[in-house]
């Protein structure tokens, strides 16, 4: 009998600590836009919202509304890769600056890390992590994929609350590091 625990017990702690990619991935479906041609994973439980003359499409939290994932197509000027666009840290300024701290605003976005990653499709990824401080003193933690292709910049962004980044930082880079263009 005691045989039959211990194996069983050594099964379950295997099991477990063997397939953790395996459980964030179970944690994450796949949303697939065959039209404009990404893909990427979000987190269980998080919803599609249809948003008018915004994102090409974004899922969020049902209960943490304000935590949420979205992709946004636009074109590059003439043509142009992502290395033409610029470095993985000039990216990320012009994003931060156009896109999460507008003139105006009154919210700070400061680029805390960019990277740059070679996907398994060969395309070029822009990796980038941004602070962005609220006028109100709220900050939120925001993650950003970013590939060109066929002419146009896609730009994955994942956004939470700052107080519950560290509860969501696993499932959330997971998600970004999913985005895939063809």
């Amino acid at each position: 009998m005691w045989k039959r625990i211990s194996i069983t017990l050594f099964l379950i702690f295997s099991l477990c600590f063997t397939n953790i990619g395996t459980a964030t991935a179970a944690a994450l479906n796949n949303y697939t836009d065959s039209t404009d041609g990404y893909q990427f994973f979000y987190p269980t439980g998080w919803v599609e919202v249809d948003i008018n003359n915004g994102p090409d499409v974004v899922f969020h939290d049902i209960i943490e509304t304000t935590e949420n994932v979205s992709v946004v197509i636009s074109p590059v000027p003439s043509g142009q890769t992502l290395p033409e666009l610029g470095t993985p840290t000039e990216v990320g300024y012009k994003l931060g600056k156009n896109a999460l701290a507008p003139e105006g605003s009154n919210r700070t976005a400061e680029l805390v890390n960019a990277e740059q990653r070679e996907g398994e499709d060969g395309k070029t990824y822009y990796l980038l992590e941004y602070l962005v401080k609220f006028p109100n003193k709220r900050e939120r933690h925001n993650l950003a994929s970013v590939a060109v292709s066929r002419g146009k910049l896609f730009t994955f962004n994942a956004s939470v609350p700052q107080r519950r980044w560290n509860r969501m930082k696993g499932m959330i880079q997971d998600s970004v590091g999913s985005f895939r263009v063809d």
